[in-house]
C-alpha cells in the first residue's frame, strides 16, 4: 500500500477552518476549560495553587464571553430566556430561490426537496431534477415585470412564500474601463435589484403574518473591494446595507420582528460563476483562504432556518477578519490585498455563468 495515499487526504483538509472549529470545542470552549482545574485539584493541588487559579479565572472569561454572545443573539431575535422557539416545519415551507438552476441555488433546491419542502425557483434557464416538488418559472429576476407576474403565479400556485433565497448572481470581471453599460446594468440588475424585486413581491404576505424568513446571499466582496471587481464588490455592497436596513424596518416600523433576516457572506465557492479566476492555489492559501463547496453554504442555509434567528454568516472563517481589515493602516491594508493576491485573480477571468445573447458568440 502506497504511505502517501494514506496521508494526504488529511493534509487536503487541513485548513483555518478546521482548526478554528477544533480550538472552538477544546481551547475555547468552557466545557472542556472547565475540568482543568478538577484535574489539578484532584490530582493534589491546592485552590490557591496557579494550576488550578489560572485555569479557573479563564473559564470564568470564557463564560462571560460566550454569555454576552448569546445574550446578544438572544436580544436581537427577542428570544425567551427559558424558551427555545417552536419547531421549524419544514413540510409547511414555500422556498422561493433566485438563481436556483445552477449552483448553491441548485444543490439548496435539491435538499430542501428531500425534506417535502415545495421549492419555487426563479431562473432564465430551467432546473434538471427529478424532485417533483420543485417548481420551475422562467423568470429575469432583475426585471420587475417579470419578478411581479411571477410572483402572481406562485401565489396561485403554490401559495404565499415562507422563505426568499435571494442568491442568484453574475460577475463580469473587467477593469471600470473595459465595462460595458449593458455589463453594469446586468450585474446590479441580477445582483442588487432582483432582491428588491423580490422582497417587494413576497414581503408583504410575510409582514401581514410576522412569519417568514429573507436570506441574502451576498459575498466577502462586498466587504472588501478588489481589482476588476468594481461592478461585482459595489453590487453586493449595495446588497450589504439594504440587508441592514430591512432588519431594521422589519424590527422598528413594520413591528414585524419574527420575519426573520440572515446574509450569508461566503469567499470563493467552487461553482461556475468563478470557475475561470485565477485563485491561488498555494499551501498557504489553501489553509487561510480556502475554495468552499457549495454543500457549506447549503448547510449554512439550513442551519439557519432551522435556528430561526436572524443572523450573519462569514464563510470561511477568514471572511470575519475582512471587516476590520479596513480599519488598517494603509500599507498593511495593501499588504493584505498582495499576501491574498486579491488584485490579481481576475487577470485570466473568462465569464461562462450568465451569459447574455451578444456574449455568445465571443
Amino acid at each position: 500500500m502506497d504511505h502517501d495515499t494514506d496521508v494526504t487526504p488529511v493534509f487536503d483538509n487541513l485548513d483555518l477552518d478546521l482548526v478554528v472549529k477544533v480550538l472552538s470545542h477544546t481551547f475555547f470552549g468552557p466545557f472542556f476549560i472547565f475540568f482543568i482545574p478538577i484535574f489539578f485539584f484532584f490530582q493534589g493541588s491546592k485552590t490557591t495553587d496557579p494550576l488550578v487559579v489560572y485555569p479557573s479565572v479563564y473559564f470564568v472569561i470564557l463564560c462571560l464571553f460566550w454569555f454576552v454572545k448569546w445574550s446578544s443573539r438572544l436580544y436581537r431575535n427577542q428570544g425567551n430566556l427559558f424558551f427555545a422557539p417552536p419547531r421549524f416545519d419544514w413540510g409547511e415551507q414555500v422556498v422561493v430561490i433566485t438563481g436556483g438552476s445552477s449552483g448553491v441555488g441548485e444543490l439548496l433546491a435539491n435538499t430542501l426537496a428531500v425534506r417535502n419542502v415545495t421549492v419555487a425557483v426563479l431562473d432564465i434557464k430551467p432546473i434538471v431534477t427529478e424532485n417533483y416538488n420543485i417548481n420551475y418559472y422562467k423568470c429575469d429576476v432583475s426585471k420587475w415585470e417579470e419578478v411581479e407576474a411571477v410572483a402572481k403565479k406562485i401565489k396561485e400556485e403554490l401559495g404565499d412564500p415562507t422563505v426568499v433565497v435571494n442568491n442568484a448572481g453574475v460577475v463580469q470581471g473587467k477593469l471600470i474601463t473595459d465595462l460595458t453599460a449593458t455589463d453594469v446594468q446586468q450585474t446590479f440588475g441580477v445582483n442588487t435589484l432582483s432582491h428588491f424585486w423580490t422582497l417587494k413581491a413576497f414581503l408583504p404576505a410575510m409582514i401581514a403574518k410576522n412569519q417568514g424568513h429573507v436570506v441574502t446571499v451576498s459575498s466577502n466582496m462586498g466587504i472588501s473591494g478588489v481589482a476588476q471587481m468594481s461592478d461585482y464588490c459595489a453590487s453586493k455592497a449595495a446588497v450589504n446595507m439594504m440587508h441592514e436596513a430591512l432588519r431594521f424596518e422589519l424590527d422598528k416600523l413594520h413591528r414585524a420582528p419574527s420575519v426573520r433576516t440572515t446574509l450569508i457572506c461566503p469567499g470563493r465557492i467552487d461553482t461556475p460563476l468563478f470557475s475561470k479566476m485565477d485563485y491561488p492555489e498555494t499551501p498557504f492559501h489553501k489553509f487561510l483562504m480556502p475554495t468552499i463547496p457549495p454543500i457549506t453554504v447549503v448547510k449554512s442555509i439550513i442551519q439557519a432556518l432551522d435556528d430561526q434567528h436572524s443572523q450573519t454568516v462569514y464563510l470561511p472563517f477568514y471572511v470575519n477578519a475582512q471587516p476590520y481589515v479596513q480599519h488598517l493602516p494603509s500599507f498593511l491594508r495593501d499588504f493584505a490585498q498582495w499576501v491574498t493576491n486579491a488584485d490579481y485573480s481576475m487577470r485570466t477571468f473568462v465569464k461562462t455563468s450568465g451569459k447574455r445573447e451578444d456574449e455568445k458568440s465571443e
